[in-house]
């Protein structure tokens, strides 16, 4: 008779506990009927039935009751995308060709020898 007192009275203990952690863990939205003091005071002070309760009747099963909204990466966020696209593509693209013409220019000045360079294949006759 005493082991089922000490095997009842440790499956009570581990219970509280469990209800106990998941109370904690539950975030805020989650909770009805009481706040979380309130709560923790009623597992604890009715070892049993305060879990039993917790777990049918403070915790909400479905999720928050409201949908936080989180964060998006830059890329993913498509006004950010147009505020920065300030010029169309094909401007871009003919601004970005104008730069390599420049550069392509200042490694290769017109009148200059480009058979001893380094960069450029030999020519073939």
């Amino acid at each position: 008779m005493v082991r089922w007192i000490v095997i009842g009275s440790v499956a009570a203990v581990a219970f509280t506990v469990y209800a106990l952690v998941d109370l904690f863990m539950t975030q805020g939205p989650r909770v009805r009927a009481f706040p979380k003091p309130v709560w923790i005071a009623v597992v604890v002070a009715l070892p049993v039935i305060g879990p039993i309760l917790w777990l049918l009747v403070g915790k909400a099963r479905k999720g928050p009751t409201q949908r936080r909204t989180t964060g998006r990466a830059p890329d993913d966020d498509p006004r950010f995308l147009g505020s920065i696209d300030s010029e169309s593509s094909d401007e871009r693209i003919r601004r970005l060709e104008e730069e390599l013409r420049k550069l392509d220019e200042e490694d290769n000045p017109p009148g200059g020898d480009t058979e001893g360079d380094q960069d450029t294949p030999p020519k073939s006759s």
